[in-house]
Formats: structure tokens, C-alpha cells, sequence
């Protein structure tokens, strides 16, 4: 029930009947601009019973939610790579943890193909599109709708489920789809339809005969920075052995937690990898550091010639986060 005459915005929690005896409160406002969420939260004393006691658990869990985001929203506006990001048009601070990556074992080539593994926002496309151009090509993969980077295609899903993997093959299989075209131009009126028919076959020439094309060997890099954003609840598989979907949301600050699923997510990267990734070619995934993360680099020493592990200089102090990159394919 909102009052019109009062200039603060307040709200009147209801019972059915009378409410209970040992129910004692005290009130809190919100600023208006919170009316939506609650503009009044009550918190019970210490005599609440046990039917009301969830109200002021759920109130202490919203004001930490504001006092986190408030931390976070501060944090971020001193971080000096958030502001360089938005000075250059990037769309997120993440894209530096690959430019730096890229600038020490140079990973990206002209003309390669790279799949991004969660790519939403898109700021390590954004870094691939501009490292691999102008005759390459870049797939992102994300269950997070998102406006891809311009010359990035994209498919959304869960990348664990098999029929979104299957999508990903089906589209690398064909060397030429989502590669740029170079425009056609006339040069000047002297052109005749002679010279126009043969560049026309020399640009066919460059590119790749169908009947060569093969999702097997044919992706030259490897991203992954997968995590999962929510729980699903309809519209795409989910289930796995280890269901990792469910043991991973982002990151909840339970190390143990955030390390089993990000091991998880590396390893399905690392076995999609190994179906597709070229002789020479490279791979990257973030991974949050614990026990696991031995065996991992141990499995990556048997698929590349060489393999590194580095947190870069544009990753926070206090992140558990890191990368391997493991280089040249056997």
C-alpha cells in the first residue's frame, strides 16, 4: 500500500488476522529507488518465533546484497583497466588478460580460426577478431544472450550439452563459413568484364574446395573462459557425469566450489580440443587455482609441446583466478 501524501516512498506489511503475539519488529527504509525491491524491511528482535524469523534473515541478506554492490561499483570505478577498457571501446576489463597473454607467447595469427568457449561479453573476441585479421575468423559460444563484437558469429547455448558441441563442429567443419569476404571494387572505367571474371576466380581459388572440409584439425585456437551465469530451467540439456552446470555459478566464493567447477569446464574445453584443434595450434582457459589444477596441467603436457601457467598483470591481487595456455599441439 503506497501513501501519496508522504514524500518518502512506504509500504505496509500485511497479516492475515491478527499478527502473532511474539512478532516485535523495527522498521527500515530504503531510498525510494529501491520501492521496487522493499521499502520497508522488518527486522525481527530476539523474541521472534520461529514462522517469522526467515522475514529478517531475508532483509540482512538484501542490505548485504546493496553494501556488496556498492563495493563493487567503487572497485571498479578505481580500476584502471575498467577505465582503459572504456576509453577503447572494449566490453569488459577481461580483453587485457588475453592482450597480455597474446603479447608474451603470441597465440593469434592472420587468417587462423579461434572458438571462444563463454564469450558473453565478447572483449577476448573483440582481442581475436583484431589479432587474426583481416582473413580470419572467430565463433563464440555462450548460453548468455549477448550483442557479439562485430565480425564475431556466435551460438547460444550450454556448451555441455553435446548437441550444442555438435553445433560448434558443424560450423567449423566449413573452413569458409564466417570468414570475411574481401568487397568487390571496379577501379576505374576501363575495367572490363575480363579482369572482373578473373579475379572473381582468383578470389575462389583462395578459398578451401568443400570437399575438404573437415571439423577434425580444423580449429587453430582455442578459448575458454566458461562459467556458468544461473541454474537452468528450460530450454537446454544440462546434465553431465559430474553435472558441473549445477556446482558452478559464476563464482560463489567458496574456493573449493569455484576450483571443482572451473576444473570441470577446463576439462570439457580441453576434450573439445582435442577433436578439433589443428597440429600446431593453441589453447587457453581460466581455471580458479586448487588440488585439481596439478592433474589438468599434467593432461595439457600430454597434448602440447608446451604449457604455461600465468596470471596476468590485469587480474585483482585477491582473485584466485588464473590461466593455462598451453602451446603447439603435438
Amino acid at each position: 500500500m503506497m501513501n501519496g501524501s508522504n514524500t518518502e516512498s512506504r509500504s505496509l506489511y500485511h497479516f492475515r488476522g491478527s499478527a502473532p503475539a511474539s512478532f516485535r519488529t523495527s522498521l527500515i527504509f530504503i531510498p525510494s529507488k529501491f520501492a521496487n525491491v522493499a521499502t520497508m524491511l522488518l527486522v525481527p528482535s530476539v523474541k521472534c518465533s520461529p514462522a517469522t524469523q526467515g522475514i529478517g534473515l531475508l532483509s540482512s541478506q538484501i542490505l548485504k546484497r546493496f553494501s556488496s554492490s556498492k563495493r563493487w561499483q567503487a572497485r571498479q570505478l578505481k580500476d584502471r583497466f575498467t577505465r582503459e577498457a572504456a576509453v577503447q571501446g572494449l566490453k569488459s576489463r577481461a580483453a587485457f588478460k588475453l592482450l597480455q597473454i597474446d603479447e608474451k607467447y603470441h597465440i593469434f595469427e592472420s587468417g587462423q580460426t579461434v572458438v571462444d568457449l563463454g564469450y558473453a561479453p565478447g572483449s577476448w573476441s573483440q582481442v581475436a577478431v583484431a589479432r587474426t585479421q583481416p582473413h580470419g575468423r572467430v565463433l563464440g559460444v555462450d548460453i548468455i544472450p549477448a550483442q557479439p563484437p562485430k565480425g564475431v558469429s556466435t551460438i547460444q547455448g550450454n556448451f555441455l550439452d553435446p548437441n550444442i558441441q555438435a553445433y560448434v563442429r558443424e560450423f567449423v567443419r566449413d573452413a569458409n563459413r564466417g570468414r570475411p569476404y574481401p568487397p568487390s571494387t571496379i577501379l576505374d572505367a576501363d575495367y572490363d568484364d575480363t579482369q572482373l571474371k578473373s579475379g572473381e576466380n582468383a578470389s575462389s581459388d583462395k578459398q578451401t574446395d568443400p570437399k575438404q572440409w573437415d571439423c577434425k584439425y580444423s580449429v587453430d585456437v582455442v578459448l575458454s573462459d566458461m562459467s556458468a551465469p544461473w541454474f537452468q530451467t528450460t530450454g537446454f540439456g544440462k546434465r553431465s557425469l559430474s553435472d558441473p552446470y549445477n556446482r558452478m555459478m559464476n563464482t560463489s566464493g567458496i574456493s573449493f566450489k569455484d576450483h571443482a567447477g572451473s576444473m570441470d569446464l577446463c576439462h570439457a574445453a580441453l576434450q573439445f580440443s582435442q577433436e578439433v584443434l589443428r597440429t600446431g595450434g593453441h589453447f587457453v582457459c581460466k581455471f580458479y587455482q586448487g588440488a585439481e589444477d596439478k592433474a589438468l596441467e599434467e593432461q595439457l603436457r600430454e597434448l602440447f609441446r608446451k604449457v604455461h601457467r600465468l596470471k596476468p598483470e590485469s587480474s585483482r591481487n585477491e582473485s584466485k583466478e588464473s590461466f593455462f595456455i598451453g602451446l603447439s599441439r603435438k
